[in-house]
């Protein structure tokens, strides 16, 4: 029992995060062994599918604000680890030949939650998944790639006011926004993502893994550009007293009170 889990049957991979306990939030642990997974799918040729999903009650809440907020002044080096670690898994995602599927129950939040569900293929969600971009809410910045992925998805306009204003969106309305492929009864989630997967197991791997490709370079600036800058920023922003404090209300569940230092 790792932190992620992987099995492949049948050409169709389950790769499933494995932190319940803490609505598998992030760690640089967490990240290493996601990434670890990850190469072992390209590995595989036999590999037709990925379903990628989150155990216990949330696919994934983001980081782990509580592991973020133990480092200290340390925060900073430690969330260049953590976002090198999110980049590299992110890119994994979006390069892998076969289709990937995020099929998504409660929460779907921050870089780890929100942005990996972005850089999935295909999503499928519970009626009762919940998605928040999170980042600003925390004193921090987009990362995973969202601040291309988003906008191409939803548009400029609508990406800003979900970034800048953290509204928690519901499976229904993250469809309408284009973020969701589909919406299923929770209790049908992993049969509809697995009835999808042989959809997509019984087309022809070359064709689709060149027509992910082509539509994933056509975003335009490439996510794989965009996420050196999201780590530089976010790193550099996590060693303001706004992170800090950030990072602090989330845990106490209370307003922030931002000073802009």
């Amino acid at each position: 029992m790792g932190l992620v889990l992987l099995d492949i049957d049948n050409g169709i991979g389950r790769l499933r995060l494995n932190r319940p306990d803490q609505s598998n939030g992030m760690t640089v642990p967490l990240l290493r062994a996601l990434y670890d997974a990850l190469m072992e799918c390209h590995g595989r040729a036999d590999l037709r599918v990925l379903i990628l999903s989150g155990e216990g009650p949330n696919f994934c809440a983001g980081g782990d604000i509580k592991d973020f907020a133990s480092k200290g002044e340390g925060l900073p080096d430690y969330l260049r680890q953590a976002t090198s670690w999110l980049q590299i898994s992110t890119t994994a995602l979006m390069r892998l030949q076969a289709p990937v599927i995020a099929a998504v129950h409660g929460f779907a939040a921050g870089g780890g939650g929100f942005g990996l569900a972005c850089a999935a293929d295909l999503v499928v969600a519970g009626e009762s998944a919940k998605f928040l971009p999170g980042a600003t809410r925390a004193g921090m910045a987009p990362d995973a790639g969202v601040s291309v992925t988003l906008s191409r998805l939803v548009g400029l306009r609508r990406a800003m006011e979900l970034v800048l204003l953290n509204p928690i969106l519901s499976a229904a309305e993250a469809k309408e926004f284009g973020i969701v492929n589909r919406v299923v009864p929770d209790d049908e989630l992993m049969d509809a993502a697995l009835d999808l997967a042989r959809e997509l197991a019984a087309g022809a791997p070359r064709a689709l893994a060149e027509s992910k490709r082509l539509l994933w370079d056509g975003v335009g600036r490439s996510v794989e550009t965009a996420l050196p800058d999201e780590s530089a920023t976010v790193s550099a922003l996590s060693g303001t007293a706004d992170a800090r404090e950030g990072l602090a209300a989330v845990i106490e569940k209370r307003a922030p009170k931002f000073t802009g230092r």
